[in-house]
């Protein structure tokens, strides 16, 4: 038996067939375009995602059919999260492009509301805060900015919702109108601790009830596919999850306390808190990791915005490096970054900051630098972003200013830049905690294939789940923290922040 994973990533759509043993038996992947309106606007066009999706599914599917591999028997989901789409509910088709979760246009909308007092009572509902990234603002703005659009959501033929939902009704041809629950908590209606969307904040953002889809679990079967819209095939829908919780679920953090980072566009850390939510009063997240159908499991979350895209940047935007795994062989050439310090505030700054103002800043450049230095400089910001991250959490879970090596037993890593085992050494150095690599970092994937093989019997529990588990490389501290660095870090972050616009 295998399961078909969809990864609706940032950039693009990864498809995976997962073997019964946790392997990936083949996978396909399609890049989609980007698109920049404006600085600090980020769009996708919805259509774009679908066809990326049925060319990166054919492509694993034939694979696995090429490979002798057993058939898929059902659909898994993850999915960039927050991103809104709107589409119509007959004919399926989007009026506008996606508003994605990295854009900040809504920046002015959040510090209205906060200035009107909204944002304790924001927080208390959803364990989140006012921030661009999340989704109810962007809707707001649309509505403020697009009436004729918005007209189509409140008369009812347009719904509103995020990759995973317009995903769903794709696969089944427009039958099924549903959203995941840990895809719903970052959206800022849902009530994250009472269940079911609040009709308090959707009044409150100007978003019509009506408009939202179905919130379900995030394993058990929802429908399944159209065989004229998806590759000829009819397959369950079964197993749906946020890319950042489905990444926990894929890494086997199923225990209290469990811990992970995925290294993608952004860096995501997460821990498990069971059955109890966490409540943060310096800058994480209170999310829903899953719900297995007997009640929702939470993490805490510090959500970095910018990692994995500062090293594209050097490839793309100047010209540093030619391929994003360049940048290892390059950092390494020199023993330090020779003073410069960056800070990749590229779309503003997220946890434990949230300063949407905030801009990419190089510090400490001499004569001396050199792309390397600048290589090598990009990897520690890296680390020292994730480092302020798990030193709040630490301090969270602790209710003690502790260091995270005490709190936290290990981190476990994944997503691209995780194959970096330089970044991983540096990593586990600044936090003076082992990191510990799976052979199978593809881990989004992974969790969205566990979800839906959960509901349709490949695997009958989160014990058989975890012991798939296989370890890749293990990074000790080797007690180089590099503290100097960290100080000059935390001055650079004091300066890019607050940027006047």
């Amino acid at each position: 038996m295998s399961v078909l994973a969809i990864d609706a990533g940032t950039t693009g759509v990864t498809a995976l067939v997962v073997g019964r043993d946790g392997g990936i038996a083949a996978r396909g992947y399609q890049e989609f375009p980007q698109h920049f309106p404006r600085p600090g606007w980020v769009e996708h066009e919805p259509e774009e995602i679908w066809l990326a999706t049925l060319s990166a599914c054919k492509e694993a599917v034939d694979g696995a059919r090429a490979a002798d591999v057993p058939a898929p028997t059902a659909i898994g989901i993850t999915n960039q999260r927050e991103t809104v789409v709107l589409w119509d509910r007959r004919t399926l088709r989007a009026p506008r492009r996606a508003i994605v979760w990295q854009d900040r246009r809504t920046a002015d909308i959040c510090a209205e509301f906060e200035a009107a007092g909204h944002g304790e009572r924001v927080a208390e509902l959803t364990g989140l805060r006012l921030d661009p990234y999340f989704s109810a603002t962007k809707l707001t703005w649309l509505a403020r900015h697009e009436p004729d659009t918005w007209r189509g959501v409140t008369e009812g033929r347009l719904v509103v919702g995020t990759v995973d939902a317009y995903l769903v009704a794709r696969l089944t041809g427009g039958q099924v109108l549903a959203t995941e629950v840990s895809n719903a908590s970052r959206t800022l209606l849902y009530d994250t601790f009472g269940g079911g969307w609040s009709g308090e904040l959707c009044e409150l953002f100007g978003v019509p009830e009506i408009a939202l889809p179905e919130v379900v679990g995030s394993s058990g079967v929802l429908g399944h596919t159209d065989p004229g819209e998806f590759l000829g095939l009819t397959l369950p829908v079964a197993g749906i999850a946020g890319d950042q919780q489905a990444a926990l679920f894929g890494q086997a953090c199923y225990q209290t306390g469990a811990t992970k980072c995925t290294y993608g566009t952004g860096s995501f850390v997460l821990t498990n808190t069971g059955n109890t939510p966490v409540r943060s009063e310096h800058g994480l997240l209170t999310t829903i990791a899953w719900d297995l159908g007997d009640g929702p499991v939470y993490a805490l979350e510090g959500s970095i915005f910018v990692t994995g895209a500062a090293v594209q940047w050097l490839r793309d935007g100047l010209g540093i490096i030619g391929a994003a795994a360049e940048i290892e062989g390059l950092a390494a050439t020199v023993p330090d970054t020779h003073g410069v310090v960056f800070v990749p505030a590229l779309t503003g700054l997220g946890a434990p900051y949230w300063d949407p103002s905030a801009r990419g800043t190089i510090l400490g450049l001499t004569r001396g630098t050199t792309r390397a230095h600048l290589a090598r400089a990009t990897l520690a910001a890296i680390a020292y972003e994730v480092r302020d991250v798990l030193t709040v959490m630490a301090a969270e879970l602790a209710g003690d200013d502790r260091p995270a090596a005490e709190v936290i037993p290990e981190l476990s890593v994944d997503g691209g830049a995780s194959a970096n085992s330089l970044l991983c050494q540096l990593q586990a150095d600044q936090l003076a905690l082992p990191v510990r690599r799976p052979r199978v970092t593809e881990t989004t994937g992974l969790g969205a294939a566990f979800l839906a093989g959960l509901a349709t019997g490949v695997w009958s529990s989160t014990d058989e789940l975890a012991a798939t588990w296989q370890l890749d490389a293990r990074f000790t501290p080797s007690g180089r923290t590099d503290e100097d660095g960290y100080r000059l870090w935390r001055v650079a972050v004091d300066r890019s922040r607050n940027w006047p616009a």
